[in-house]
């Protein structure tokens, strides 16, 4: 009421205004706030002057020969990339906004793309890019004594920094980028310290511009250590390579053909079929391997061993011995002999002389998992690390390179930036490699269901990555994470005479029978249609709810129970009468955390708590879309039947089947599942109360190795009992 009194008491007095005082007021009243939004404005350019001004004096401060000093210099990286991309960035040789002001009209082909450094992150006008100074991450310093800082110009915002970077590594005050206070700031590209442009002259006379590569130096590959093979034996080791794989096809093709023309097909199938027995192999790897095999080498390798470039193989010889091979398959020998040839070839650079304590990081970064976010993490990895150290997975680069680069190294760590089906395809070619002691493996999930990365505690998503303090935060936990050991499964697909129909696949996570493979067969079907819809990892998700919802109301596999017979090392098991699906779980997480098992359920005393290196399988049921929904929300749980070693599930009918979100169609079959192995994989150690002491154990085997106390196979054995202890 006293606020309604308030607003009678005001109106008498503006009613009582003639209208000449009227307009006064309100033109005043505009006046202040068009003074306002004046100074606001004005605020802001000069902000943004000063800020170019800055820019201006470090470019002429790098022009300068008396500030020039002997460093390693490397030219950009540059990509293409839409002009959108580039918002609140400046070109890097002209200083100005790389975004077109307000256009009206068509813009031209030149304005509607800019050039991205893939390394630094640099953005430049087409026009520009080839006057760039050569001042971007040089991933090679042999010859130099120490690593030299490279100092550059931050020219993009960047989260990933360490907390205490914020200050100038020379004064120790704070370096601000207000218009109103402090100095131009430079930025060093290997340890991420910040140093003022007015304190650099003084801290390279009393430290010689020396850099320890910050708080991540046994994660970094050193730039002493990268050797960069020369042009001309690059070519050559091609050439030479092309010849030996050329006489070794020619030589097999003789063989082959002999055997065919005496029509001794058996012992020719004996002798090179069943590639599924020399290891598992993921589709994206099989498809990887035969495309190297007909002498196409797909390389995207820049700087980091991914520079946008195809290697053929010199005349054509390769070529056109390949075009007329009949129909064969390699023998393991040959297999071995020559991928490993074909791998040096594609080699840009050498790995030597590491430091004992040294434990950097081999990185795989996958584009297209379910959150699509590879090119941002590719950059942001590129700054904190070793370009060299970070390889991009395609159809046309499997992970065979970079474990290739980094087999000489005694220990070393895998980071895996993708899905579980990445993940997969990564321990795949490790496996290949026949390491005496495996690298453990990291997960960054940038997938979309992330089970394993959820097991192992590295979230379910990149949006929790993020907030626990981005990439900077996993790097340390990566440090300081421990050691596990993962079971590995592997599964053939047999006919009714026992013989294989397919190569063997492998499992880490599960394997599904029924309703739930085939809500992942529609999903599998509907991104082969329409990949554009499958953006990030949140569209994902509600593309597979919708996709299950609209399976609720389907009874396709109400006679499920009769078209399948489980059977659990040697037993039968019953499969109830209501099921629509049978899950065959490794791990406990399952469509995105659902824990199937449930450990802390007591209502089962028959039955072992699940873990993931007992070497032993669980197998539940489900009763359709539906109980998978609520077994989603926490209201319902699965139906436990058995634990064992060896599980044969027998299909008298066709069936959609998954291996750790893969599916597909499956005839009549046995898909019979026995243990192929373990692998290392590394845990973070945050919330478990005794992984601090794994971390520390790890790194004591490891220096204990290094110092020749342990070999490397008694080195494995102790970090297998460790895991099974300690977890």
């Amino acid at each position: 009421m006293d606020e309604y009194k308030d607003i009678e008491m005001l109106l008498p007095f503006w009613n009582n205004k003639n209208p000449t005082d009227r307009l006064f007021i309100v033109s005043c009243f505009m006046a202040a706030l068009v003074g306002i939004l004046t100074i606001a404005y004005t605020a802001f350019q000069w902000r943004r002057n000063i800020n170019l001004s800055w820019m201006k004096a470090i470019a002429r401060s790098k022009k300068n020969p008396k500030a020039r000093h002997k460093i390693p210099v490397a030219p950009h990286t540059w990509d293409l990339e839409p002009v959108s991309r580039g918002k609140n960035l400046n070109c890097c040789v002209c200083l100005k906004s790389v975004s077109p002001s307000q256009t009206y009209g068509p813009m031209a082909a030149s304005d509607s793309f800019i050039h991205r450094c893939h390394i630094c992150g640099v953005a430049a006008h087409l026009s520009c890019s080839s006057s760039a100074h050569k001042d971007c991450k040089c991933v090679s310093m042999i010859g130099f004594e120490h690593v030299m800082h490279q100092w550059a110009v931050r020219w993009t915002e960047t989260t990933d920094q360490p907390d205490e970077t914020s200050f100038c590594s020379y004064c120790e005050e704070q370096c601000s980028g207000s218009f109103l206070g402090g100095s131009p700031i430079w930025c060093c590209l290997w340890c991420q310290r910040l140093v003022h442009v007015d304190c650099h002259s003084n801290m390279y006379n009393e430290t010689g511009d020396i850099c320890d590569l910050g708080p991540f130096r046994r994660l970094i590959l050193s730039p002493l250590c990268v050797k960069e093979l020369s042009s001309g034996g690059f070519l050559s080791s091609i050439t030479h390579g092309a010849n030996e794989f050329a006489s070794s096809v020619r030589a097999s093709i003789r063989s082959q053909g002999k055997k065919y023309k005496t029509g001794n097909e058996s012992s020719f199938d004996n002798g090179t079929g069943n590639s599924g027995s020399t290891g598992d192999m993921s589709t994206e790897s099989t498809a990887d391997t035969h495309q190297i095999v007909n002498g196409s080498h797909g390389m995207e390798e820049h700087c980091n061993g991914s520079m946008n470039m195809e290697v053929q193989h010199q005349n054509g010889i390769v070529d056109n011995k390949l075009d007329r091979k009949p129909s064969f398959k390699r023998s393991s020998s040959f297999n071995q002999k020559d991928e490993s040839q074909l791998l040096r070839m594609k080699q840009r650079y050498e790995l030597i002389d590491l430091p004992p304590d040294a434990r950097p990081l081999l990185v795989f970064i996958n584009k297209k998992s379910g959150a699509q976010r590879g090119d941002s993490l590719s950059q942001r990895l590129n700054i904190l690390l070793n370009p060299v150290q970070v390889f991009e997975l395609s159809s046309t680069q499997g992970p065979e390179v970079g474990l290739y680069l980094f087999r000489k190294v005694p220990h070393f760590r895998v980071l895996v930036c993708g899905g579980d089906g990445t993940v997969g395809w990564v321990l795949n070619a490790i496996d290949k490699q026949n390491f005496v002691s495996p690298p453990p493996v990291a997960i960054l999930p940038a997938g979309t269901g992330n089970d394993l990365a959820r097991v192992l505690s590295w979230g379910g998503g990149l949006g929790s990555v993020e907030r626990q303090g981005g990439l900077c935060t996993v790097l340390h936990h990566i440090e300081h994470a421990a050691v596990t050991i993962l079971d590995r499964w592997k599964v053939a697909i047999l006919n009714q005479q026992g013989k294989q129909l397919q190569p063997q696949k492998c499992m880490n996570n599960y394997l599904g029978v029924g309703c739930d493979a085939k809500v992942a067969l529609d999903i599998h079907n509907l991104r082969e249609e329409n990949p554009e819809k499958f953006c990030n990892q949140f569209m994902n998700k509600v593309l597979y709810a919708r996709e299950g919802a609209k399976n609720i109301m389907d009874r396709t596999f109400e006679d499920f129970p009769w078209q399948v017979r489980v059977e659990v090392d040697g037993v039968e098991v019953e499969v109830p009468e209501d099921a629509e699906g049978v899950l065959v779980a490794n791990i406990g997480s399952y469509m995105g955390g659902v824990d199937l098992w449930q450990n802390e359920d007591e209502t089962y005393d028959n039955f072992d708590p699940q873990s993931m290196h007992d070497k032993v399988l669980e197998v539940v049921s489900i009763s359709g879309t539906w109980h998978l929904g609520k077994l989603q929300v926490g209201l319902s749980r699965a139906r436990r039947l058995a634990q064992g070693q060896m599980i044969k599930i027998r299909l008298f009918a066709g069936l959609p089947v998954q291996i750790d979100g893969e599916p597909w169609f499956q005839n009549p079959c046995t898909l019979a599942i026995s243990h192929h192995g373990q692998a290392f994989m590394l845990k973070r150690v945050a919330e478990e109360p005794l992984g601090h002491a794994a971390a520390i154990i790890t790194d004591v085997l490891e220096n204990a190795e290094t110092n020749h106390v342990i070999n490397a196979s008694q080195k494995r054995s102790l970090l297998q009992e460790m895991a099974l202890r300690l977890s």
